[in-house]
C-alpha cells in the first residue's frame, strides 16, 4: 500500500512541477504549484516527518501560494491580452 502512495505521490509531483513550467495562465501555474507542494508533504508524512509535512502545508502551500495567487490577481496577470491573441490566430 506505501508503494501505490508513493508512486501516485510522484506522479502527482512530477505532473504539478511540469505544469507549473508548462502552463501558459499564471493561475494555473500556481494552482499545479499547490498540487507539487501537497504531493511533497505526503511524501514526508510516508518517511515520516510529520513536523515537516506540517511545516510544508502551513508554510508553502498555504501561505506562499496564496501571496503569490494575490500578487497575480493585484497585477492583473490571469488577464488574457486580447491584441495578442488575435495576432496569434489569424496566423
Amino acid at each position: 500500500m506505501e508503494a501505490v502512495v508513493f508512486f501516485v505521490c510522484a506522479v502527482a509531483v512530477l505532473a504539478g512541477a511540469l505544469g507549473v513550467i508548462l502552463a501558459r495562465n499564471p493561475v494555473h501555474s500556481a494552482l499545479f504549484l499547490l498540487m507539487t507542494l501537497v504531493g511533497v508533504a505526503v511524501l514526508y508524512l510516508q518517511l515520516a516527518a510529520a513536523l515537516v509535512a506540517a511545516i510544508q502545508i502551513v508554510v508553502y502551500a498555504s501561505a506562499i501560494v496564496v501571496l503569490f495567487l494575490f500578487m497575480i490577481t493585484l497585477l492583473g496577470g490571469d488577464r488574457v491580452d486580447r491584441k495578442s491573441t488575435r495576432l496569434n490566430s489569424s496566423h
